[in-house]
């Protein structure tokens, strides 16, 4: 049961297009939320949605995917393996800005006369577009028209278009272009999901030039000595008389164009930005790149990007697209209310992978330093499922960077005395940076979850290259650490029981036998256990280098083998349920019913120690489980498990939702997976959680597909058999999507009586339909009938 409210900002400030962001008035009450709305980026350089006046402003924002300082933990008392260094992404020189004058009177929204006023995110060119009709005090009319992207083809490429024209008169113009390092605008305060600020400037100036048109900023990181160069260069087009200055300093560069306009004649500026880092390139190479990237860009000019940008949405969106529609009198809400955020939903997502090479996905994404930047379990178990079915590529590389963090994840399992690998729980560089080890380290399902990733790209791709390269090595680690960790009981006859540890309900901490854990860490052994018999038998050169690589014996996958097998499952013969962990029924259940709504998150109210003494859950756990690997459990437990802990549920986290709409759906409660799928599909555009000013809940938004796959569609795919039980709740009445499986297009066609399955590129695939199964041949559409409830 969620206990926050969904209220969505008015719709004659944001009216519905089903695939674009509309703003058709400055609304300042909204301005926090909007710099997150239409924020853009592309994995690697992401841009908040600031005016480009630079003010107002709530956080101005842009960022870097891994680009950190690092800092030291202080702790009131230490103690032995606590977290040493935080990490914190940062904030980089903004680019954005460009402010007008006109008769030397600055464009500043908040007091302008503005006749016309429209800002749009178009989800299918990947622009930001604004058109602002502006009437000076001196009854000037002047149009500003801008244009903003981050280029998905050059990832190291921003780039604006900016137009004036004084509509009815002569005026002296002057457009300010600025890249300013900006004071590092997190603070801290008593909301732990926020970034801290510093207290010396994280950017040392390293370099400082113009040149023409061109000014370049080069800083390195004070404490972790990661490198920057950044850079704009601009292309003036008018036929309006003009002079340009240019000037640099340690933290700013700035190019004025002083314009005598002339009435309708446009001044067309063109700004292009780049972003250049290394954790061990000096920033005199950094700088050249950056020069290189510049050059390219004015030679090929802006409506290439354009092109480039168009091309690469539409790409995305024939592999990605979910399409829905729905009663608009049983919903209640617009008609293309629903589509519209499901789209920008994924398209959020996109801007947080899409070319996040070498890299992780931080849990804002790139809209905001929220979380750190840091990267969390989010990735694996919300993320990836979405991108194994439609960008298996970005998925393998999301993998394989958690695999160049094995190395830091070997020393912190060595730090607390553990065989084998731990991986951070939070972190950018792979050293653990969470200072609260109940809600942090002691996640040690992290491991698991990552292996269960693993499983699923494997399953779906058939990529067992990745698997018997990077894959398996991962494998052998983390199953050391369970084996490790875990234990023999005779009070549980024998049983393999795991103690001390915290499931993803971060209101039940530091527990025995989290249910959870216990069946991912199962799951883990059984698949490295296995993984590497078949890696034995089937490529023994192989093998013997894994064993060179890792000091791997027979014996140790045996006992994995065995471990797995003897996991303890805590269950209570009397209710019928599986207990979150082994005393969780021991604890007196929340004040639900005298807990104002005020009071939620609870986090932010309550002491640790009062949350932990009683039965309340911050997201889902028991019923994850039951999703992830729902065919470890009968159809009877799941209603029984979900019935119990749903109530328990506040809804604290953004990771909640998602995953009790997926489940509700599968045991019938049709109307609950409804009432929660629209809880996640809006968890950012109604400001569910109250702070999506600090950026995107990138995981709430994997979840978000989820809900329309795994939950109305019923898709589940244990062991890569893809099967299909759909139904939709009575306020859609159609749902269609496309799926990637071994390099093949699969087309799901869903209405309230039959479902469609179209095979539209690839040879042959085998699934099923409420336990049918069917062959499915190319571009022969396979219709079966949806059984009545």
């Amino acid at each position: 049961m969620i206990r926050h409210e969904i209220v969505r900002p008015p719709d004659f400030v944001y009216p519905i297009d089903e695939w674009k962001m509309i703003e058709t008035r400055f609304y300042r009450q909204h301005l926090p939320q909007a710099e997150t709305i239409f924020s853009i980026g592309n994995g690697y350089l992401g841009l908040r949605g600031n005016f480009e006046e630079g003010r107002p402003v709530h956080q101005s924002g842009t960022f870097v995917n891994g680009f950190h300082e690092t800092w030291p933990i202080v702790y009131g008392e230490e103690a032995y393996g606590f977290a040493k260094t935080g990490q914190t992404i940062l904030s980089v020189p903004d680019g954005k800005i460009l402010k007008l004058y006109v008769d030397d009177e600055p464009l500043y929204l908040p007091t302008a006369s503005l006749l016309d006023f429209n800002r749009t995110l178009d989800m299918q060119a990947g622009t930001l577009d604004r058109r602002v009709l502006w009437e000076t005090p001196a009854g000037k009319q002047v149009l500003v028209e801008s244009r903003r992207l981050v280029s998905f083809e050059h990832r190291h490429l921003a780039a604006i278009s900016y137009r004036v024209t004084v509509l009815n008169a002569t005026a002296p113009v002057t457009i300010s272009s600025q890249l300013a390092n900006l004071e590092h605008s997190a603070t801290d305060d008593n909301d732990p999901r926020k970034a801290r600020g510093f207290e010396e400037r994280p950017l040392v100036p390293r370099h400082q030039s113009v040149d023409g048109m061109r000014v370049m900023l080069g800083y390195q990181a004070r404490n972790s000595g990661m490198t920057l160069a950044c850079g704009a260069d601009h292309v003036i087009e008018t036929g309006n008389p003009h002079r340009i200055e240019a000037e640099c300093s340690e933290d700013l560069g700035k190019v004025a164009f002083m314009v005598d306009a002339l009435q309708g004649e446009p001044i067309t500026i063109t700004k292009y930005l780049t972003y250049h880092t290394s954790r061990g390139v000096p920033v005199s190479e950094l700088r050249d790149r950056a020069e290189r990237t510049l050059e390219r860009a004015v030679r090929q000019g802006f409506d290439e990007l354009l092109d480039g940008q168009r091309s690469f949405l539409a790409d995305f969106w024939q592999r990605s697209d979910v399409q829905v529609e729905s009663d608009p009198e049983v919903m209640d809400r617009p008609p293309g209310e629903l589509q519209q955020a499901i789209r920008w939903n994924l398209l959020q997502i996109l801007q947080a992978v899409g070319r996040a090479e070498g890299a992780g996905v931080p849990a804002k994404g790139l809209t905001g330093s929220a979380y750190e930047g840091h990267y969390f379990w989010d990735t694996e178990i919300y993320v990836l499922p979405f991108l194994v079915y439609t960008s298996p590529r970005i998925a393998r590389n999301l993998l394989r960077f958690r695999h160049s963090m094995l190395d830091k994840a070997r020393e912190r399992a060595a730090e607390l005395h553990q065989k084998g690998a731990l991986f951070a729980w939070r972190t950018i560089n792979g050293e653990e940076a969470s200072a609260f080890y109940a809600a942090g380290t002691a996640q040690y399902h992290l491991n698991a979850d990552i292996m269960y990733a693993l499983k699923k790209y494997v399953d779906v791709t058939g990529d067992t290259e990745l698997l018997n390269d990077e894959g398996v090595e991962m494998l052998v680690e983390t199953a050391r650490m369970w084996l490790d960790l875990g234990f023999y009981s005779d009070s549980e006859d024998g049983a393999f029981c795991i103690h001390a540890v915290t499931g993803p309900d971060e209101y039940t901490t530091v527990v025995d036998n989290n249910l959870f854990t216990n069946l991912m860490a199962r799951l883990n052994l059984h698949y490295a256990s296995s993984s590497v018999a078949e890696l034995r038998e089937k490529d023994p050169k192989r093998y013997r280098s894994l064993a060179h690589r890792t000091g791997l014996s027979d014996d140790e996958v045996e006992a994995w083998w065995r471990a797995a097998e003897a996991m303890y499952l805590p269950y209570d013969d009397k209710r019928g349920i599986h207990l979150q962990d082994s005393d969780f029924l021991d604890r007196p259940v929340w004040d639900f019913e005298n807990t104002p709504p005020e009071d939620y998150p609870l986090l932010l109210n309550y002491h640790p120690l009062t949350i932990y003494r009683h039965q309340v859950i911050k997201q889902a756990d028991v019923v994850l489980a039951m999703f992830l690997l729902g065919n470890e459990f009968s159809a009877d437990v799941k209603k029984r498990n979900f019935d119990y802990y749903d109530p328990l549920t506040t809804g604290d986290s953004s990771l909640s939702a998602c995953i009790q709409s997926v489940v509700a759906a599968e045991i019938g409660y049709m109307d609950k997976a409804m009432e929660y799928g629209r809880y996640a599909v809006l968890m950012d555009l109604a400001d569910v959680g109250h702070n999506v000013s600090d950026g995107c809940h990138i995981a709430s938004m994997g979840g978000t597909w989820m809900v329309l796959v795994y939950g109305m569609a019923g898709m589940r795919d244990f062991d890569g058999n893809l099967s299909f039980r759909p139904r939709l709740p009575k306020q859609l009445t159609r749902l269609q999507f496309p799926l990637t499986i071994r390099n093949q297009r699969l087309q799901v066609t869903i209405d309230d009586a039959s479902a469609t399955y179209t095979l539209d590129d690839g040879d042959r695939l085998v699934i099923s339909h409420y336990g049918e199964t069917i062959n499915l041949e190319p571009d022969t559409p396979v219709v079966r009938p949806i059984p009545e409830s």
